[in-house]
């Protein structure tokens, strides 16, 4: 095989429309814009969601719910995956190591979901009511950030 010999496959390479070349052409005079309107006007354009000046729908519909900007910073742990560390003290960065929050968490709450049968003390981390008693139950302790 040769450069000079290389040629595109058959049928991919097409001519170009050739606009406003003539009744014949099938494309002439509005070069297939149709009559007036903005999208028949050189640099018709419109912003994206635009409608005329009607309302648009991004507007008209109600807005439900709210989405903290702090979500990507939170994270959540279960009691059970907990659990299965062998650590007998847990704190944030203990738990960035073994991969049980994303590497941006700024803080973390544990959640009652599963069980927890040995003695782990908490330290700067949030902890729900539910969890905070299985954790003393098991014998393990609460210290908030110091």
């Amino acid at each position: 095989m040769y450069l000079n010999s290389i040629q595109p496959g058959a049928g991919s390479k097409h001519s170009k429309k050739r606009l406003g070349r003539g009744i014949g052409s099938g494309l002439g005079k509005t070069s297939g814009r149709g009559h007036k309107g903005q999208k028949s006007r050189a640099g018709g354009f419109h912003k994206v969601g635009f409608e005329g000046g009607q309302m648009p729908m991004a507007r008209r519909l109600p807005k439900r719910g709210f989405i903290s900007v702090d979500r990507a910073f939170k994270a959540e742990v279960r009691l059970s995956d907990i659990a299965q560390l062998p650590v007998d003290s847990v704190d944030l960065l203990v738990l960035l190591q073994a991969g049980l929050v994303p590497q941006m968490t700024r803080s973390a709450k544990v959640i009652l979901a599963g069980s927890i049968d040995k003695a782990v003390k908490f330290v700067g981390l949030g902890v729900t009511a539910g969890a905070r008693a299985a954790i003393e139950a098991a014998g393990g302790s609460v210290a908030e950030a110091a």
